[in-house]
């Protein structure tokens, strides 16, 4: 494996360890839905909004949200298509039933 494969695939697992945090993956969701300012991103999940403002520092930082200016407000939505697509595409993946015969996917902390 190339130093350059390596490095993606090391950026590839921050990306998927940053979306598997509970609350960072509740504030996608909830910007998934459409640019929000960081006292709705904060009503909608229950957290504090310094804890979103920190979470969102670190979604930014890997290019998972963007943050646009409005005025006095600073609203956040997710960075892009592919983003977007992997959070659908999983949500969707999970609400699947699972097909006959297989195993139920385990729970967490099961």
């Amino acid at each position: 494996m190339t130093a350059t494969a390596q490095q993606e695939r090391a950026a590839l697992a921050e990306v998927f360890h940053l979306m598997g945090d509970p609350s960072r993956l509740s504030i996608l969701m909830t910007v998934l839905e459409g640019a929000r300012p960081v006292a709705e991103i904060a009503a909608a999940t229950g957290l504090s909004a310094s804890l979103v403002s920190h979470h969102l520092r670190l979604l930014r930082a890997g290019r998972l949200v963007r943050a646009e200016r409005r005025g006095k407000q600073v609203f956040y939505t997710v960075d892009d298509a592919h983003i977007r697509s992997v959070l659908t595409d999983m949500a969707e993946h999970v609400a699947e039933p699972a097909p006959a015969g297989r195993v139920p996917r385990a729970k967490a902390g099961a």
